[in-house]
């Protein structure tokens, strides 16, 4: 067949239009239709002036700017120099920004000013989905996953680790002064880059050794990022932080497809989930609007105290226990096989035997429990001795705690048939979706350092993700009517 002629020196005859550069479906438009829905109160709200200064020279449109990073962060373009790449070299930013190359250093100045108010575009999204009726909150699924942080793990010690690092850092000080001793000549007029950077080195040590040894400070410190904690993730221990979402499926009926969509984000550095089961929840019903029917929750985030706030409150869910997998079982002389009676205040073993009331026992940290204990002569002589209990000095022994009857009641329910192929569907929400912001988002490593901003990254990738959502269902509508302008431009108000 014949080749199609092939030449880089062509002249336009007519200039290209702008619009025409990308398709009418393309993300970018959506990108762009969602940034041009925001009102005065939303710009507002991020501190942008959307509408400029009167006086100085001219700067940057802030809608482009802001077009940029969430487009960045829809397709894995997270880094000030990639972005300034990309609006010099790829037509969609180029269409974003009209044409214009905005530097790394304007994107980034924009990107570091604004990246805590823009949390609030996270809200929106929710906002629009739930309002549009697309995301279903007869169920949500709560889980964490462990992302690295900014900052090598070899780079974390403890208190004697650091005492060694500060002992060769002062040595190699003194060595580095006793090479620089210029006897009766002037000094210089700096320290030697060397010197100076170990001197910082002590300095930045001696800071973290004074909070490793503080009275409730953390047993190890990051000398990279103070804020990051060693984690075990799938790949070994990592420096990293405990990120968490919230996840709701679309409802099939109004999307007319499936999908996944988070209603609310949280970043912690610390590895147990346990603390932030409530906390996602509350979030979860402030930007949806009203609590999910079921929550779904693994056993990472059970614990007595959990239980009962979330039956005070009213928060049905499905969570079983870290140390039993849903629908096991128990042991046939497990605590939940003793009964209780309330009016002698004693409870019943299996076998028959009386546990009586003995006193309290307290922990640090702990609530106070309650002790009950079977006579030693009885549980000695008893045939289930050696599998109930093998304290021949004693007997068997019950640690009842203050939040004993709201785990048995979840225990009973987490049993049913209901409660275990409610729990099925747990899987299929959070864990897509960790892998599509990891895989397809790289939100593999956060970029930023210190707590508070990598809550403001992880909460811009999760708008990543809402809008890459919205945007599969504001193009299935506008394929279905690609005559209607309003569908590419209205659908996101």
């Amino acid at each position: 067949m014949p080749i199609r002629p092939l030449s880089r020196e062509d002249v336009w005859l007519l200039p290209p239009n702008l619009d025409e550069l990308i398709p009418l479906d393309h993300p970018a438009r959506f990108v762009g239709a969602f940034v041009q829905t925001l009102d005065r109160a939303t710009w507002a709200s991020l501190e942008i002036a959307a509408e400029g200064e009167a006086l100085g020279a001219p700067a940057y449109d802030p809608r482009g700017l802001l077009c940029v990073w969430l487009y960045g962060f829809m397709t894995r373009v997270r880094s000030s120099r990639k972005l300034e790449a990309a609006c010099r070299d790829q037509l969609s930013f180029l269409w974003l920004t009209g044409w214009q190359r905005p530097d790394h250093n304007t994107l980034w100045r924009f990107y570091k000013a604004h990246r805590k108010e823009m949390r609030e575009l996270f809200t929106r999204t929710v906002r629009v989905a739930v309002k549009a009726g697309l995301v279903d909150l007869a169920v949500q699924a709560v889980d964490g996953t462990k992302v690295q942080a900014n900052a090598s793990k070899e780079r974390t010690y403890d208190a004697a680790g650091l005492k060694k690092l500060l002992e060769r850092t002062e040595a190699a000080i003194t060595d580095l002064e006793a090479q620089n001793e210029t006897g009766d000549d002037p000094p210089p007029p700096r320290l030697p880059d060397v010197l100076a950077e170990k001197q910082a080195l002590q300095e930045q040590v001696t800071t973290a050794l004074a909070q490793v040894m503080a009275e409730d400070g953390p047993s190890r410190r990051n000398l990279t990022d103070a804020d990051a904690q060693l984690m075990k993730s799938r790949q070994g221990f990592v420096a990293g932080y405990n990120a968490q979402a919230m996840v709701s499926p679309l409802d099939p009926e109004a999307a007319g497809a499936g999908g996944l969509f988070i209603t609310a984000t949280a970043v912690g550095n610390c590895p147990a989930d346990q603390d932030q089961l409530l906390p996602m929840i509350a979030q979860a019903e402030e930007n949806t609007g009203r609590p999910a029917d079921l929550t779904l929750a693994d056993g990472g985030y059970h614990s007595g105290p959990n239980l009962v706030a979330c039956a005070e409150q009213g928060y049905p869910i499905a969570m079983p226990e870290s140390n039993r997998p849903a629908g096991k079982t128990p042991a046939p002389y497990s605590k939940e096989a003793f009964r209780y009676a309330s009016e002698t205040d004693t409870y019943s073993c299996p076998e028959g035997q009386t546990l009586e009331f003995v006193g309290e026992k307290r922990r640090k940290g702990r609530s106070a429990s309650r002790v009950y204990r079977a006579s030693r002569r009885i549980c000695v002589a008893c045939p289930a001795f050696g599998t109930c209990t093998k304290d021949r000095r004693h007997g068997r022994m019950l640690e009842i705690g203050p939040q004993e009857e709201a785990l048995r009641t979840h225990r009973a329910w987490m049993a049913t048939a209901q409660a275990r192929a409610a729990y099925r569907r747990r899987k299929q929400l959070p864990e897509p979706t960790f892998g599509i912001l990891k895989e397809q988002q790289d939100a593999r490593r956060f970029l930023l350092r210190g707590i508070d901003n990598v809550r403001s990254e992880w909460t811009l990738l999760a708008t990543a993700f809402n809008l890459r959502t919205l945007y599969r269902l504001w193009r299935s509508w506008a394929l279905q009517r690609p005559t209607d302008r309003w569908m590419l431009t209205g659908a996101v108000s």
